[in-house]
């Protein structure tokens, strides 16, 4: 049976490990929020662009379709 001192050194342990990956989660869950909004951003970027181009694309005039040249 462990000893009470190895039963005190293994809960220390686990809780500097469970301290480390809590500090690890917030980190992690900052990057998420940071990349979302980037992500948020470059998508409402696309759209606008999209809209641009596609307006573009109505002003161009339509060509009439050619006829076949007769040898």
């Amino acid at each position: 049976m462990a000893s009470l001192t190895d039963l005190t050194d293994r809960v220390e342990r686990l809780l500097l490990r469970h301290d480390e990956i809590s500090r690890t989660n917030a980190l992690l869950q900052e990057q998420i929020a940071t990349l979302t909004q980037e992500r948020d951003s470059l998508r409402s970027r696309l759209n606008a662009a999209r809209a641009r181009v596609d307006a573009l694309l109505e002003r161009l005039p339509v060509e009439a379709p050619k006829e076949q040249e007769q040898p």
